[in-house]
């Protein structure tokens, strides 16, 4: 039976996970950094975790389910009615994620995440069951910007910014979510003044 200080030191050593997850990819996520990053003793991240690949699970998803939960809290705070702009650069961040309105690099990690999640097969099921949470929310969203997508529009939607994101991160100069929102516009073959 797990103690409440066990819960405090497997919940510390997830959430140091997460972060570096979030900040460095997958490479980041080692038992001596997590322990590191959570202040517990290296032993912790073995006692915890029966491996390294169960760690990552367990960061993957307090990772996504933190957008999630981010995404949604914004969502929420927008007053009623909803301007769809700012419904528009919600979606933005439910697609490239919220650190992309400041941080293009931000965009490299998070598609970088979901290409080596793809090479893990112990992370698909958990990937396919935050896809699910994904697709619903992205749902509410674009009915609050007033947008109706059956799932079949909605998966083309996400393939065509997702495209357009990956081709913008090899420019000179790449700016993904002006790209990504260009394209969500065209997508969504609407005109909504462009965000302050």
């Amino acid at each position: 039976m797990a103690t409440e200080k066990g819960e405090r030191r497997r919940a510390a050593l997830v959430a140091a996970a997460a972060e570096l997850l979030g900040s460095g990819g997958f490479d980041a996520v080692r038992h001596r950094a997590v322990a590191e990053k959570a202040g517990l003793p290296l032993a912790s991240t073995t006692y915890y975790f029966a491996s390294l690949d169960d760690l990552t699970v367990a960061a993957m998803e307090r990772h996504g389910r933190d957008e999630l939960a981010q995404v949604r809290a914004d969502l929420d705070a927008l007053p009623a009615p909803p301007d769809p702009v700012a419904v528009l650069e919600l979606v933005l961040d439910q697609l490239l994620g919220r650190d992309s309105r400041h941080d293009p690099e931000a965009v490299v990690l998070r598609y970088e995440r979901f290409v080596g999640a793809g090479r893990r097969p112990y992370l698909r099921p958990l990937m396919r069951e935050m896809r699910g949470e994904f697709d619903v929310l992205l749902v509410d969203l674009l009915a609050r910007a007033g947008v109706t997508l059956d799932p079949t529009a909605l998966l083309r939607l996400v393939a065509v910014v997702d495209g357009t994101v990956v081709n913008s991160l090899i420019e000179a100069d790449p700016d993904p979510r002006a790209a990504a929102r260009a394209a969500l516009l065209d997508a969504l073959d609407t005109e909504p003044r462009p965000p302050h």
